[in-house]
């Protein structure tokens, strides 16, 4: 399998990504959150001008979507040059790559052209619990990481490396 197929793959997380929030945007009224599973799920539109989970959302600076946009930036850059180094046959591991690539260049587009990412996917548990509001491609990037962990603890080469025992220096 080539790599531009898993560039596809990144870009049609970006598109789904887009398109989710344009909907939301233009269909769902800030003020009324809609249940879809009541108790469980709900879409709810929130303007997250921070990171994961809220974080930085509090710090107001002109600067701060261009110096989370920048970040986004390297970290796409240090994804690709990784993949690009790996074997291209390594399947998962180049998924998980492009499905976090996909994520993240979602994010960056909603940064760059809003100055906050717009997030919508309210789970909760009834009054008890709930999680933190976030979009596709936030999913998208937890399901990344999630692949790459499940690749680091499938791939024979690093199990090999973990197996081999250490050199104690002495000879």
């Amino acid at each position: 399998m080539t790599r531009n197929r898993y560039y596809l793959f990144a870009l049609l997380i970006l598109l789904i990504d887009y398109i989710s929030k344009w909907i939301v945007c233009a269909k769902l009224d800030p003020h009324l959150p809609v249940e879809i599973i009541p108790g469980y799920l709900r879409l709810s539109y929130w303007e997250n001008s921070g990171v994961a989970f809220g974080l930085f959302d509090s710090v107001s600076s002109v600067w701060k979507p261009y110096i989370l946009a920048a970040m986004a930036v390297i970290a796409v850059i240090i994804i690709v040059l990784y993949s690009l180094h790996m074997p291209a046959d390594r399947k998962l591991l180049q998924t998980a790559l492009a499905v976090m690539t996909g994520g993240i260049l979602g994010n960056f587009v909603d940064r760059i052209a809003r100055g906050y990412v717009v997030d919508f996917i309210d789970f909760h548990i009834h009054d008890i619990f709930t999680w933190p509001t976030f979009n596709v491609a936030d999913s998208a990037i937890t399901i990344g990481i999630a692949l790459l962990l499940i690749d680091t603890v499938r791939n024979p080469a690093v199990q090999e490396a973990a197996d081999q025992p250490a050199e104690t220096g002495s000879k």
